[in-house]
């Protein structure tokens, strides 16, 4: 199970016409139960610090352009996952994104069943209106490609089980045995 560059499976004008950059990142899962919004929203479950100091220093650098940061407080709502705003849902698949002066951009996760689980891929889909949109796009690039796949690869990370510690049970034991 490896995070793997894919053709991107769609048809790019259906989410954003006029998209200038497309790309796909899959992984296999052995999980025929994982719906696109689960996937999603544990693709951007708690990020981890190298990419909150990228997110950090990304919106220092476009506020005075003017630029759409994202807004706290969309975190958990049903009408976004992570940071963004949900365009589309169905069980299958999760489409979020926003416009801007500079570009517009959707992500679009697919979770299709296959044999024995699930075939997640992220296709990441840009349409950039001005030279900024195309000099903003050419910076981030590299750093986007490292992330989509370090989101991908946390669908692989499994839930420790939770035991409790023996000295917290030493300490229950303690209490309910006066």
């Amino acid at each position: 199970m490896k995070v793997q560059a894919v053709a991107p499976g769609i048809e790019t004008g259906e989410f954003l016409p006029g998209a200038q950059f497309a790309d796909a990142y899959g992984l296999a899962l052995e999980d025929p139960a994982l719906s696109a919004r689960q996937a999603t929203e544990k693709m951007w479950g708690s990020s981890q610090g190298w990419m909150n100091a990228l997110m950090a220093v990304r919106n220092l650098v476009v506020t005075p352009f003017g630029l759409k940061t994202p807004a706290q407080g969309r975190t958990g709502s049903r009408n976004a996952i992570g940071i963004f705003p949900v365009v589309s849902e169905a069980p299958n698949r999760v489409v979020v994104g926003f416009d801007d002066k500079h570009l517009d951009f959707r992500v679009i996760v697919d979770a299709a069943p296959t044999g024995n689980g699930r075939l997640v891929t992220a296709t990441t889909l840009v349409r950039t209106h001005n030279l900024l949109g195309r000099a903003y796009l050419a910076a981030v690039l590299p750093f986007h490609r490292v992330i989509v796949r370090a989101m991908l690869r946390r669908l692989l990370a499994q839930r420790p089980e939770v035991r409790p510690s023996r000295n917290a049970f030493c300490l229950v034991r303690r209490f309910l045995c006066r």
